[in-house]
């Protein structure tokens, strides 16, 4: 069948277009903050890591929607479904998955592989069975979630072949910093995470009796992550400096005020960064270009 089009561009560029929008609406919709940090990025880098979020963020819903808590082998065939509908687009480079098919062409493009996906896939998968972690668990999930997708971004930041050399040297700190998010949600969403969806991520950790010393403990691990991420920071690309900068600081603003924050609050609710106070970090982050 044949359809015409208003354009006179090729209906496969069309495609990729839409499926690049698509991710784009993802990380609008679900991340306010990460859209505009990724605003700081040069294209092409924005879009590819805009659909590297995307597809993140897809898998993570799939495991994470408290509606169909009852529902565990149909959620798990649906990620299983994700994950086949992935490989193949790596394979073949398309899908009729907008946001895989997105995703599919950044990850030809910058070199992400299963070796990453593999691991990312099998941490979604273990939110479906795992409700409490020991710290191998932990280490285990924390690198599939969160430190993977640091370099996956990675990957794109620097598939330039001027800078490709520099992903050894540089990889130590994006899996630091991927753990540092990872961690920093984990603390902030103690509360819906163990009421809502029954888990509990830090080993031998009870939130209901959770205290400020578990508190600081958890944040002086976080903050070590931070720093050992804020180490590498300088020496990216400038097509990413600006936006890794920005995230970093944001998510150090959140320490912060973690660390200010009574653990019977923490528990009772989300610590968030006001939005005048995450304009000004993003305003330094612009400002900073040679830093």
């Amino acid at each position: 069948m044949s359809l015409d089009h208003t354009t006179s561009t090729p209906a496969r560029a069309i495609y990729d277009d839409v499926a690049r929008r698509s991710a784009a609406v993802v990380i609008r919709a679900y991340s306010t903050s990460f859209a505009w940090a990724c605003r700081l990025l040069a294209e092409p880098v924005r879009t590819h890591v805009r659909n590297v979020y995307a597809l993140v963020r897809i898998a993570d819903e799939v495991v994470d929607d408290p509606a169909a808590a009852t529902e565990a082998v149909h959620r798990g065939h649906l990620l299983t479904v994700l994950e086949e509908e992935t490989y193949q687009a790596l394979r073949t480079g398309y899908s009729t998955n907008l946001v895989v098919h997105a995703f599919a062409g950044t990850a030809r493009a910058c070199g992400i592989g299963p070796e990453l996906l593999t691991p990312f896939f099998a941490s979604m998968r273990a939110d479906l069975a795992v409700h409490e972690h020991d710290r191998a668990s932990l280490d285990t999930y924390v690198y599939g979630s969160a430190e993977v997708v640091g370099l996956m971004c990675l990957r794109v930041f620097l598939t330039d072949p001027a800078v490709r050399s520099g992903y050894d040297e540089l990889a130590p700190g994006a899996r630091r910093l991927g753990a540092a998010f990872q961690k920093v949600n984990f603390l902030r969403d103690l509360a819906e995470d163990h009421d809502d969806l029954g888990r509990t991520y830090f080993p031998g950790l009870d939130p209901e009796h959770f205290t400020d010393t578990h508190k600081d403990a958890l944040l002086d691990d976080i903050d070590a992550d931070l720093a050992a991420a804020a180490a590498v920071v300088p020496l990216l690309p400038p097509s990413s400096r600006r936006a890794v900068r920005a995230a970093h600081g944001l998510f150090a603003e959140l320490s912060r005020r973690l660390r200010t924050a009574p653990a019977r609050r923490i528990r009772a609710e989300r610590v968030r960064v006001p939005g005048p106070v995450k304009a000004r970090i993003l305003l330094g982050s612009l400002l900073g270009v040679g830093a």
